[in-house]
């Protein structure tokens, strides 16, 4: 497990960044390991396990091609991530993404444009599951 960043020290670095004059919104998303199964909560499949560990990893060149697509979106101006990896536990951080841009419209799609990019295309998560008692 990687060493989780101070989310005051982001915005610090993000509000001194050369482009921060055009920035009128700043986005954090984070990303936690939850205890409820993903084929639970996005396809309604109760299968009667629990999560107790997920295997994570990513591929850093994807990450970064997300992240160059990211700033090609209208009005965003600064965008940083952080990604943990290998085996985490329930509570553990998977992810910090941080999107900045002119207005809120473009910051929410630009956010949720680079969570998806990077949840779909970029990391491996392996839920470890037990049947509930």
């Amino acid at each position: 497990m990687k060493k989780i960043p101070s989310m005051d020290a982001w915005l610090r670095e993000a509000k001194a960044d050369p482009r921060a004059s055009q920035v009128g919104m700043l986005l954090v998303h984070n990303g936690v390991v939850r205890e409820t199964p993903r084929a639970k909560v996005r396809q309604g499949v109760d299968d009667g396990t629990v999560v107790r560990e997920m295997e994570f990893s990513y591929d850093p060149d994807g990450v970064e091609a997300a992240i160059d697509e990211t700033y090609e979106r209208e009005g965003i101006s600064y965008v940083k991530v952080w990604l943990n990896q290998g085996l985490l536990q329930v509570g553990d951080d998977i992810m910090f993404v941080l999107v900045g841009g002119d207005i809120r419209p473009h910051v929410i799609d630009g956010l949720q444009f680079l969570v998806e990019q990077i949840k779909t295309q970029c990391v491996t998560e392996i839920e470890k599951k037990e049947k509930m008692e």
